[in-house]
């Protein structure tokens, strides 16, 4: 059987692949939902509304970017 071919990172961020990804990867999901929701509160307490802003800034980085980045340091037998 011939593997898949390599995920490209355009590709990693379509909306499909993102879903496809955290649907097969419950735990990195959950970790994705609470990272989103808690990493601006503590942005607030650490450093007040620039905390705030770098938080969203950094959960919407990671939840746009970790598919690509299991994927490609796991290799894609998963996939």
């Amino acid at each position: 059987m011939a593997a898949p071919p390599p995920l490209s990172f355009s590709d990693s961020l379509t909306a499909a692949q993102r879903t496809a990804f955290y649907e097969r990867h419950k735990p990195i999901a959950v970790a994705m939902i609470l990272l989103v929701f808690f990493l601006p509160f503590v942005g607030v307490y650490l450093r007040g509304l620039i905390g705030a802003a770098s938080g969203v800034i950094i959960s919407v980085l990671c939840y746009y970017l970790t598919p690509y980045l299991v994927l490609t340091f796991r290799g894609r037998k998963d996939h």
